[in-house]
């Protein structure tokens, strides 16, 4: 894996470490051994005050991936062994929240947004101080600028206005991260993500750079599932092809070694989608209706529903290629826990509302899990897929990807459609939607809506670098010759 930030890495050894802990029966015996192995008397721990710090924000880190958070503790002498063994005796995902923040590790981080430096020259014309509406700005002895933090209310004015850039803007990485302003400090300065508010996107988790940020983890439910014998079957999403570096019968191989009873491409699953969506919209072009967004990002469909109300009208009703494979799944093994592997931290909301969908295991985790039980991706035993997707449906993992799909399926029909990307959503391109909502216009009749920058291959939860997962995924479709062009 291409690790980064130090944040990845310590998500990894981890999730990895608890992974070996449990394989060889030992999680609840030696699990509360782990912080003070981590993380030994004499070692100097990064961004913490001392060892003791370090210690317990190891052990609060360890929660999440056991598939809890700090709400569940009940009282702070209860060992990690204590959660180690409800996580492994529970049978079912009661959490409501998707991410939580460690508040151990959360640093609080600035308190204030602007500051002025001692870039300051004491100037005559005095612009911070003439435009600042709360009057905010005090003088130092030396006729130098200071910033009455009371008063202040971090409008940025007088760092648009002073001719030096002497007042810089001090961001809060996680809260400058979100696009829907979810994450605010609470009264004792931790951060707090507002679930009325959060797409979960997971901008956030890699923004924080004390990693105080985690997802729920359902690894150990999975894993514990296996163990017991319980049948699951492995449903995996297009950016599979971008995420690790060998072939993919053998990650499909590594899969089977892990315990799963079986693998199926969501790409199979993305085959209904772009069908149906195709169809979808030419009815709705038909019926007069100006365009339509596609419906496969689970980000954007939390936006719409808690933030753009107005664009449901233009929302495809197309199930996501998730939701079709599911089915696909569930036909083929009816007795089987369907489990979703993908890049996505916005799939864990979308499995909630779909009873086809068990569990989910991001690309990240699966890497984590395979260290941790010692699986060599080049050693597997190759297993290869009875049923091959068109190149399009695998290209749904890029931007782009459904739009092309589309357009590919319809043929000469597409020559008439005029097909745009949003591909990320941030504020500049929330603020576009909203206005196509508003206006019931836009620029083109077919929308695709990406919550990440580049499509689902650069999602929070991959297990290799963004430009390593493009090339190796471009490389991958490039070798695959059935597509809809060669189709009758």
């Amino acid at each position: 894996m291409a690790f980064t930030n130090n944040v990845m890495i310590v998500r990894h050894k981890l999730l990895a470490d608890l992974v070996r802990l449990w394989k060889q029966n030992e999680l609840i015996e030696q699990i509360d051994r782990l912080p003070i192995k981590l993380s030994p008397r004499k070692s100097k721990p990064l961004g913490r005050c001392c060892v003791h710090k370090e210690r317990a924000v190891w052990k609060y880190k360890c929660l999440p991936l056991l598939g809890m958070d700090m709400a569940d503790e009940k009282d702070e002498l209860d060992p990690l062994s204590h959660y180690a063994q409800l996580a492994l005796e529970r049978r079912e995902q009661m959490k409501e929240n998707i991410l939580c923040v460690i508040d151990e590790a959360c640093s609080s981080c600035v308190q204030i947004n602007y500051e002025i430096t001692n870039l300051c020259r004491g100037c005559v014309a005095r612009s911070c101080y003439m435009n600042c509406p709360k009057d905010a700005i005090r003088f130092k002895k030396n006729g130098k600028a200071m910033i009455d933090h009371e008063a202040c209310v971090s409008c940025g004015i007088c760092h648009k206005s002073c001719p030096y850039h002497a007042i810089v803007y001090i961001p809060v990485p996680c809260e400058e991260s979100c696009p829907v302003k979810a994450i605010s400090k609470d009264e004792q300065g931790i951060e707090h993500i507002d679930e009325n508010k959060c797409i979960y996107c997971g901008k956030c988790m890699n923004a924080c750079p004390f990693g105080a940020i985690f997802e729920l983890s359902q690894s150990f439910d999975v894993l514990q599932g296996i163990r017991r014998g319980e049948k699951m079957v492995a449903i995996i999403a297009p950016a599979i092809l971008g995420q690790f570096k060998t072939t993919i019968e053998h990650v499909y191989g590594a899969f089977r070694e892990m315990g799963f009873a079986d693998v199926i491409e969501v790409a199979q699953g993305a085959m209904d989608t772009t069908s149906n969506e195709a169809h979808e919209l030419l009815e709705k072009l038909e019926e007069g209706q100006a365009f339509m967004t596609t419906s496969c990002c689970p980000s954007y469909i939390e936006l719409v529903e808690k933030h753009i109300p107005d664009m449901k009208p233009y929302v495809s009703t197309t199930g996501s290629p998730m939701f079709y494979t599911a089915r696909i799944a569930k036909a083929k093994h009816p007795d089987a826990k369907i489990v979703f592997v993908g890049p996505c931290v916005a799939k864990r909301k979308e499995i909630r509302r779909d009873e086809a969908v068990d569990y989910i295991l991001t690309f990240e985790e699966v890497g984590s899990i395979l260290d941790g039980l010692d699986i060599q991706l080049e050693q597997t035993q190759p297993f290869s897929l009875v049923y091959n997707s068109v190149r399009e449906a695998h290209g749904f993992a890029q931007a782009g990807g459904v739009m092309g799909a589309v357009k590919a399926y319809l043929k000469d029909e597409a020559d008439k459609i005029n097909a745009i990307q949003v591909s990320d959503i941030n504020k500049k391109n929330i603020a576009l939607l909203r206005a196509c909502a508003k206006t019931g216009k836009a620029s083109g009749q077919f929308i695709e809506v990406m919550a990440c920058e580049g499509g689902c291959i650069t999602g929070p939860s991959t297990h290799t670098d963004i430009v390593s997962g493009r090339r190796q995924l471009m490389q991958d479709l490039l070798k695959r010759k059935e597509s809809y062009e060669t189709m009758g």
